[in-house]
């Protein structure tokens, strides 16, 4: 069914998903009273990186690398250069975005004059830029291949990117309405923080094309957009504070998970 599919529509679906994740975690602002507890906060956050280094192996490097020598290039040429050239885009955005960590005092970036609450949605919007871009490609991939292995690795990635986008809508709705937001402002502004997945997964479509020797560079350039968020942003937060056992569980679960979803789907 998905190679009756054009690309950018497979990607919108995929990314669509995702997005809706992100809003329905956002949506707890409506029945959560209070904040998140230190050790919830760190096991979503372990979670969270991961899914992410599952799926950049899994989903994005290994894909690419076999993409890359059927069509009779070295395989590990493309997947290095993305995985190098995604890492140092992302490492830009962090420099250039002003941002600000949810329980930070400390803005990131730019000197900027935005509002907290801006700079709270900027955070968390850094985090979903290479994901909306890894499971766009992945369904653009499938509409193109039209295998059916294909379009089920690209569904457990977007299952994998979706369950961990939903304690990430609620990790921004509920900072934002301590911050003195109303519930509704808080969800708007939560939800809207997962709105560049779709935009940049249908815009590296439309990037890529139809141009097949582009795709392994693009699967790896998400990859290492992808291993830089975790490095840089969620393991160091998964750690923080007394209990950093529950964070390092997180992660291991969270690359179990997903490991088991692009293995068994996949």
């Amino acid at each position: 069914m998905m190679n009756a599919l054009h690309p950018v529509l497979s990607a919108a679906i995929g990314t669509g998903f995702t997005f809706l994740m992100t809003a329905l975690g956002a949506a707890v602002v409506f029945f959560f009273r209070g904040e998140i507890k230190a050790s919830f906060q760190q096991i979503f956050l372990g979670f969270a990186a991961g899914v992410m280094i599952a799926a950049s192996v899994w989903s994005l490097l290994i894909p690419a690398i076999d993409m890359a020598e059927e069509q009779g290039m070295i395989g590990w040429i493309p997947a290095a250069g993305g995985f190098v050239l995604g890492g140092l885009f992302l490492m830009l955005l962090d420099h250039l975005l002003p941002h600000l960590h949810p329980g930070s005092d400390s803005p990131e970036g730019m000197p900027s004059s935005l509002r907290r609450t801006t700079m709270l949605v900027f955070a968390v919007t850094l985090h979903n830029i290479p994901e909306g871009m890894a499971v766009g490609l992945s369904f653009a991939l499938a509409a193109q291949g039209g295998a059916a292995n294909t379009f089920a690795a690209a569904v457990a990635l977007a299952i994998g990117i979706g369950l961990q986008n939903f304690p990430e809508g609620a990790a921004i709705s509920l900072p934002l309405k301590k911050e003195g937001l109303s519930n509704t402002r808080s969800f708007i502004y939560g939800a809207l923080s997962g709105i560049v997945e779709p935009i940049g997964g249908i815009l590296t479509v439309l990037i890529a094309g139809s141009v097949s020797p582009v795709m392994p560079w693009l699967l790896a350039f998400a990859a290492g957009a992808m291993i830089y968020v975790v490095v840089e942003e969620l393991i160091p937060e998964a750690h923080l504070g007394e209990h950093s056992h529950v964070g390092t569980i997180g992660v291991m679960f969270g690359f179990l998970v997903m490991m088991i979803l692009d293995v068994a789907l996949g």
